[in-house]
């Protein structure tokens, strides 16, 4: 598929979304080499989930199409063998993992310009590029004003909207330690 057709299709996606009830205007598909891996809308108000966004539910389908094996978070959560799943490249002590890079090589299309949620999830999944439609000043006059988020981000911790301090750093220092002695750690 040509660029153009991975924009209509997320933009049809995100009229869809607001067609059925599901959620804002917003649609997104990731893709490889033209070929669409995985689709995704807005579903915040069907779901109740305000992570529900369409590059969020993208991703998440995506990861299902690409790691159809993979354990969902309920067994790993009930079964810690399932870390043994994970291919492990040999002779390192902190290799990262084949899922971590699975996503290197894709782009995602989105009506919208992304949220700093999801900004931040295209980082983690290390997408190449990141097309959107509509900016974020659009995306303002319609109700949706993720650019505060961006400039709050901006500001010293003690300056944000919401309050936001450091609170038993001794409590958390014990899962840190852990994780930084395991020797089969995954950096992702």
């Amino acid at each position: 598929m040509t660029q153009e057709e991975l924009m209509a299709e997320a933009c049809r996606l995100a009229k869809e979304s607001v067609d059925n009830g599901w959620g804002g205007p917003f649609g997104a598909v990731l893709a490889k080499d033209g070929e669409i891996v995985a689709r995704g809308q807005n579903r915040v108000l069907l779901t109740g989930d305000v992570t529900a966004h369409a590059e969020i539910e993208t991703l998440r389908k995506a990861a299902a199409v690409l790691n159809p094996e993979a354990p969902s978070i309920a067994a790993s959560h009930r079964d810690a063998s399932t870390l043994a799943l994970v291919a492990r490249p040999e002779g390192s002590a902190d290799p990262v993992p084949e899922r971590a890079r699975q996503f290197m090589g894709h782009e995602i299309y989105i009506s919208g310009a992304p949220c700093p949620m999801c900004m931040s999830a295209i980082y983690w999944a290390r997408l190449d590029a990141v097309y959107f439609a509509n900016d974020l000043e659009a995306t303002r006059a319609i109700g949706f004003d993720d650019a505060f988020q961006y400039e709050d981000f901006g500001r010293p911790l003690h300056d944000r909207r919401i309050k936001i301090e450091q609170f038993r750093p001794d409590l958390g220092d014990v899962a840190y330690a852990a994780w930084s002695s395991k020797a089969d750690r995954h950096p992702y």
